[in-house]
């Protein structure tokens, strides 16, 4: 259910700037490539992350049986990356276009690291297990759309 939610904000963001609604931060003028931005900042990257930090820190064993994995170190440092990530989502949602490039950058190279892997432990290992698999939409859907706002939007410095 979790990473079905995951994949949920992206079009949740998506969803409430096509609505025209404020995102936090939001200033007059903001253009639907700008709202939709703050909402992919708040939601999908600042929520999200807070909420998977959570998730492999505090949740460790069970997050780790859904991904099918074993707890250990790593997924504590996954947590404190998710951490830093998910609160600058947040702080960016006020800082505006000038901190959106830099974080979608470490989003992009986070996630899209993780697409692959998850796509080696299902053709390696047979993991398919939820966390390994559905999660691959919230990994590519996230990247594409912050790309996307980036260079269609005109949102790129």
């Amino acid at each position: 259910m979790g990473v079905v939610i995951m994949g949920l904000t992206v079009g949740f963001a998506w969803l409430f700037a096509l609505l025209g609604w404020d995102a936090i931060g939001a200033e007059a003028g903001d253009t639907f490539a700008t709202s939709a931005m703050r909402w992919m900042m708040f939601l999908p990257i600042g929520i999200q992350f807070l909420i998977s930090a959570f998730m492999h820190t505090v949740l460790a064993k069970k997050t780790a049986a859904m991904i099918g994995w074993q707890t250990n170190g790593f997924q504590y440092e996954i947590g404190f990356a998710s951490l830093g990530i998910g609160i600058a989502g947040l702080v960016s949602c006020y800082l505006g276009p000038e901190a959106w490039l830099p974080l979608s950058i470490v989003v992009t190279v986070f996630l899209l690291g993780a697409t692959a892997n998850h796509i080696l432990e299902m053709a390696r290992d047979k993991n398919f297990k939820p966390g390994n698999s559905l999660i691959l939409i919230y990994d590519i859907g996230l990247p594409v759309s912050l790309w996307a706002l980036l260079i269609f939007g005109g949102l790129l410095p």
